[in-house]
């Protein structure tokens, strides 16, 4: 097939923030088909090859291994990247511009390359090497093997801001590079490598597998890497933004039957990410690590539904999900919790109650008791609207903290009585 012309939308030709001529690819979601003849959805994988050609002053970087670079001899160079790898659509990607490309090693056995406009070299290497090197050490150990054959990360001077995951080169907004290492942004980048890019959504209502998947395994980097401090802080930072969301845009639930773009942020990303993290801690962590590994393993450079996913999880935990995935993927709005304790006569009398309109949710739940300053960890089972519990204790504590260890996406008040 033989096409020429000007893109409507999907390959931008703009001026970087030096004022530098470039051109890039932005396919995110659907864009592809408006320069690429192709089905343009998730499902539709392929490999690709771009063969282009350019002014000589002009670099090219896209998916996959280079081939070849020839000089034309008339002040123009055919440069030739194959993707041999099958991917979606909107993960095929170029970017030509005049860049400073700096090949630096491997990690995990993956070459890892960095292509920054030349006045920004120096702070491209500060924030994208060592975080590259780290998000992709760590995913290799705990999920599985890196699935394309290199990993890129490109400044992009048709954006700002962010990052686009395409499949072994990704773009990040020129304004990123800071020269501040930017492990957060790179783990979500990274991780998408595993999850949206080689296990892809089978369609749009189920983007979460991506976008839920990029933001959790983000915040594991930052826990494995800066410890469970930070980590938590980010889990409440995102548990704010989802509270934040719900009361703006009430009734939209994680996983749905409209089109996903009806779906904002703070439920794709920070709710499906969470949803993740309150499935590890309702089936502990070494399961649910023997859970992705296995969801991986089985879906490699294909496509999964949140069904296939669920079922995975379950064989692999020997759990029965159902109810968990029902309450916290296909259910809208999030548990409102208030309670109180008081102590007398070797008992605590807890009193929790369920505030959100609706049925009650199911919440398995630990209070952190202490006496004499030593702490324990009791664990209740929240299932109704109103509830009493009782918990013996030979003297009375000096306190007792409702979800001490951040396991459950809860809007909650608790206090003594």
């Amino acid at each position: 097939m033989k096409y020429h012309g000007i893109p409507a939308d999907g390959l931008r030709a703009v001026k970087n923030k030096y004022g530098d001529r470039c051109f890039f690819s932005q396919n995110w979601p659907d864009l592809a088909h408006q320069w690429l003849p192709m089905i343009d959805h998730p499902y539709d994988k392929a490999t690709s090859e771009f063969l282009i050609t350019a002014p000589s002053r002009y670099q090219v970087v896209a998916n996959g291994l280079l081939q070849e670079e020839v000089d034309l001899g008339d002040g123009r160079r055919m440069t030739h990247w194959k993707q041999s790898v099958p991917i979606a659509s909107w993960l095929n990607n170029i970017g030509v511009a005049q860049f400073a490309s700096l090949y630096f090693g491997r990690a995990a056995g993956v070459p890892l390359q960095t292509w920054i406009f030349p006045k920004d070299r120096d702070a491209g290497i500060a924030t994208f090497n060592e975080p590259m090197r780290q998000s992709i050490e760590f995913y290799n150990d705990h999920v599985g093997p890196y699935p394309y054959e290199k990993l890129a990360s490109v400044q992009n001077g048709a954006a700002n801001g962010g990052g686009m995951e395409h499949a072994s080169a990704i773009f990040y907004g020129q304004n990123s590079v800071n020269g501040r290492p930017a492990l957060s942004l790179v783990a979500h980048e990274t991780a998408h490598q595993w999850f949206g890019d080689s296990v892809t959504e089978k369609d749009w209502d189920d983007v979460w597998l991506s976008e839920g998947f990029a933001t959790y395994f983000a915040s594991l980097t930052l826990e494995h890497y800066e410890g469970r401090d930070v980590f938590l802080n980010q889990m409440r930072r995102n548990r704010t933004n989802i509270f934040n969301t719900e009361r703006r845009l009430p009734g939209v639930a994680v996983v749905q039957d409209k089109p996903w773009k009806g779906i904002p942020n703070g439920i794709v990303y920070y709710k499906g990410g969470w949803s993740l993290h309150m499935l590890r801690g309702q089936i502990g962590t070494p399961q649910f690590w023997a859970g992705i590994r296995e969801y991986y393993r089985r879906y490699r450079d294909s496509n999964a539904s949140t069904a296939d996913f669920e079922k995975v999880m379950e064989e692999v935990s020997g759990a029965d999900l159902d109810w968990f995935f029902r309450q916290w993927l296909y259910r809208a709005g999030s548990p409102t919790v208030e309670g109180t304790w008081h102590y007398s006569a070797g008992r605590i009398a807890i009193e929790l109650s369920q505030t959100q309109p609706g049925d009650a949710f199911r919440l398995p739940l630990e209070m952190a008791v202490t006496v004499d300053g030593v702490t324990r960890i009791e664990k209740i089972e929240l299932t109704q609207k109103r509830q009493s519990f009782e918990i013996p204790a030979a003297k009375e504590p000096a306190s007792i903290m409702l979800d001490p260890n951040v396991w459950i996406l809860m809007d909650a008040k608790f206090e003594k009585k």
